[in-house]
């Protein structure tokens, strides 16, 4: 097991993790490092921000879609 193995995940790595994971792909070495060292506490907040900014993302493209389409 090297050093990498070894290290918690920083905050680049669950946001990482997390977006992998809305596509539904993941290393499984990132996998086992993101279940052997990670905080769940991490995940859960990137994983309701990220939630946010993409349910903000669909409004704002279905909004600019009405409005091109003058509803």
């Amino acid at each position: 097991m090297n050093d990498e193995d070894k290290k918690t995940p920083s905050l680049l790595d669950v946001a990482r993790s997390v977006l992998w994971a809305f596509i539904g792909v993941q290393k499984n070495k990132n996998y086992e490092r993101d279940f052997k060292h990670g905080k769940p506490s991490q995940y859960i907040i990137v994983g309701l921000i990220a939630v946010a900014v993409f349910i903000a993302i669909l409004i704002t493209v279905v909004r600019f879609a009405l409005a091109m389409a003058g509803v």
